[in-house]
């Protein structure tokens, strides 16, 4: 096992992080910037390292600052969470050459599947069903793109190869508007991600967002944990998410969990990863998949009993799998509200002393947060504080279990989107089951 593991990140994630090294007898190293010294995985941690200023472009995106922080506390490894630089495959490739474990996938997968479509070419081959679209990049011909975009069936979406989060993707209804929406994004997409390749796809008018959890060990042993269901969204970021998807059958899981897992091994493919998936009409689309923990893991976490990141870590430190796909069951219905410092209106974020802080508890509730009494909530990093997961035996007691969570849930000095969330599990059509991913912003009148 390793024995000491350097958290690059901050807030709930790294809390998470640590506490699974914990349970392994694993030391902790926090590196931290200068807004971050009093958060709780940095009092907790058996050493911590300041690596620059508040602003995550001086610290959280620092890279020779985090790989000298690892030198001069002698670690072995790094757990980079999410976000910030969870996906860089530059940075997993400067790790290893510096004699570090990364704990995560190897550089060129993540390299390979930060390319959309490189990994839509890499699905293809894996058997894994893919949104029709053009088979590689945009050229300037425009004749070609509009016969393509014909040949596709409007609406159609232009969409950065390097993109992600939401961003750089436009969706086209009429050829005329086709031009000008390849050259808009290409610009977007240049300033966004470095790079202005853009592809065309079929636009899906109502589709669910449906995903897939897998742990791959590195050593021909690869298993799914099931589907999460992630289409309550606004504005591409997602706002709840649960565990299993409802109205999939048994047959489909069983045959979509599958080819992900025959892909993994066919890319060679280690640590914990998610397919994201777009389902309409019965069917599944691959649209990307994310290298790196998710923010919704504690979902799959509740129905299958598995612990995600305590697994990356022991796959980390060269052991396999310690179960295979028959051992894997699911366990009831779970719900994830992610909980942001923002008006639930205007969506506008809401920094500031959080006076008062009371998390909910009771059977089933689970409470992720770095949240205290006391603490202030910096300007300069996500919005989102804390995440509630609510696990029964049915969905139905899931969300009622949520419920009672939210209107317990105190957080004085700042506005948070638990009055949106309360909103969200009245609606019918929720409770019902299977929105699709524009439903928040039409009710939202967005």
């Amino acid at each position: 096992m390793l024995n000491k593991v350097v958290i690059a990140n901050r807030g709930e994630v790294a809390l998470r992080i640590q506490r699974a090294c914990r349970e392994l007898g694993i030391k902790t190293v926090a590196v931290h910037s200068t807004a971050d010294k009093k958060l709780p995985h940095v009092l907790l941690a058996d050493e911590s390292v300041c690596i620059g200023p508040p602003a995550s472009a001086g610290s959280y995106l620092n890279m020779p600052a985090i790989i000298s922080a690892t030198e001069v506390t002698d670690a072995e490894a790094i757990h980079p969470g999410y976000g910030f630089l969870s996906e860089n495959a530059d940075f997993a490739e400067r790790v290893e050459n510096s004699g570090f474990v990364f704990i995560g996938p190897p550089p060129e997968v993540i390299r390979m599947m930060g390319d959309k479509i490189a990994a839509k070419e890499a699905m293809r081959k894996a058997g894994v069903p893919t949104v029709p679209g053009s088979d590689g990049p945009l050229g300037e011909d425009i004749e070609e793109n509009q016969r393509l975009a014909r040949e596709i069936g409007y609406p159609v979406i232009i969409k950065a190869a390097a993109g992600g989060g939401g961003r750089g993707m436009r969706v086209v209804h009429t050829e005329p508007s086709l031009a000008n929406a390849i050259s808009v994004t290409k610009v977007e997409a240049r300033a966004a991600f470095g790079s202005d390749v853009v592809y065309m796809e079929k636009f899906l008018a109502r589709p669910r967002h449906i995903e897939f959890q897998i742990l791959a060990d590195g050593q021909g042993n690869c298993v799914h944990l099931f589907e999460r269901d992630c289409s309550m969204q606004r504005r591409h970021q997602k706002v709840l998410e649960e565990a299993p998807a409802p109205g999939i059958s048994e047959e489909m899981r069983l045959a979509m969990g599958e080819r992900c897992v025959m892909a993994c091994l066919e890319v060679g493919y280690r640590s914990a990863g998610t397919f994201e998936f777009l389902f309409q009409d019965g069917q599944f689309y691959f649209i990307e998949m994310n290298t790196r923990l998710q923010v919704e893991h504690p979902v799959t976490e509740m129905i299958t009993g598995v612990d995600i990141v305590r697994e990356q870590l022991r796959i980390a430190a060269g052991e396999k799998l310690s179960f295979n796909q028959g051992d894997l069951r699911i366990n009831g219905h779970a719900l994830e509200c992610r909980i942001n410092a923002e008006d639930p209106k205007t969506f506008m974020p809401s920094p500031g002393r959080v006076d008062l802080w009371h998390p909910p508890g009771g059977p089933g509730i689970r409470v992720d947060s770095h949240l205290y009494s006391g603490y202030s909530v910096p300007p300069h990093y996500d919005s989102m504080v804390a995440k509630i997961i609510a696990h029964s035996d049915t969905r139905a007691s899931a969300i009622a279990r949520m419920h009672v969570a939210l209107t317990e849930m105190v957080v004085d000095g700042i506005k948070t989107n638990i009055p949106l969330h309360l909103e969200i599990l009245q609606h019918s059509a929720f409770k019902h089951g299977g929105t699709d991913i524009h439903y928040l912003e039409k009710r939202l009148g967005l």
